[in-house]
């Protein structure tokens, strides 16, 4: 199909297929967030299998414990902001890879974060929160679906990349292979502002130092060693992205300040 007739079509889908994003963002949407949400399930345990055989999933027990203690305080705070997510069967999975410095999320909560992130980030409390937010406003913001729609308008996205992992091919395809090129696939300046917005007032809200965003990200410009972190090659930075973040900082102090306990989901 020649380039022009292949624009063509995806600027009719995109014309019969919008939603809006929580800013208030037009995004392209061929999947529904529940289609998506059951894509990214059969993804989300083929992508993990070839880790679990290796005995790489979840081995640190004190890291674990951090891990699961502030996703869960977030979490209780992303149903607040959006009720029917309390439905989710939200995940988290810690996977043993020391030079990969990277995670992310799924439609339906469906996470995971490398030992690489918090072995050569070495973040706090506080900034581990602030990835931790990032993807799981991924997830609220419907993210996953508009990238798996962006995946599937365009076959080109399906060849272009090599969906493999640990040398082992992922059995996917259709749906589920969507879904886990979202994930792979660069977000959106406009999707990642989203995801810094959300995920900022999301930790506020849980107890963590929303000025610890913009030093998360002056720790991640750093790490990788000899190439950029492969966080950064899925999450372009947005222009200006450690002023915005602390320009915003300020306005999500009050929630970070509220007294009282912080409710937290078991996961």
């Amino acid at each position: 199909m020649k380039t022009y007739a292949r624009l063509s079509i995806v600027v009719v889908l995109a014309l019969v297929a919008c939603a809006t994003s929580p800013t208030g963002r037009s995004q392209l949407m061929l999947v529904s967030e529940n289609q998506a949400i059951s894509a990214s399930r059969e993804a989300y345990g083929t992508m993990l299998k070839p880790f679990e055989e290796k005995g790489k999933i979840d081995n640190d027990p004190g890291l674990k414990a951090r891990v699961y203690t502030i996703t869960g305080r977030l979490i209780a705070q992303a149903i607040v902001m959006r009720p029917d997510t309390k439905d989710w069967d939200w995940t988290i999975k810690i996977i043993d890879d020391p030079e990969v410095v990277n995670a992310w999320a799924m439609a339906g909560g469906k996470m995971a974060i490398y030992t690489g992130l918090v072995e050569q980030v070495r973040p706090t409390d506080d900034e581990l929160a602030q990835v931790l937010g990032h993807e799981i406003a991924h997830a609220l913001a419907k993210h996953s679906a508009e990238q798996m729609s962006i995946a599937m308008a365009s076959q080109m996205g399906v060849i272009a990349i090599g969906v493999a992992t640990e040398g082992d091919q992922w059995a996917l395809t259709g749906a589920a292979l969507a879904a886990a090129l979202a994930v792979q696939l660069p977000y959106s300046r406009a999707a990642e502002s989203e995801a810094d917005l959300i995920g900022i007032e999301l930790a506020a809200k849980a107890g963590y130092d929303p000025r610890a965003a913009a030093t998360l990200w002056q720790k991640m410009a750093k790490a990788g060693g000899k190439g950029p972190p492969e966080f950064l090659s899925t999450h372009p930075a947005p222009e200006n992205r450690e002023q915005r973040l602390a320009e915003l900082a300020p306005r999500m102090m009050p929630y970070y300040e509220k007294k009282g306990e912080r409710p937290t989901y078991k996961l």
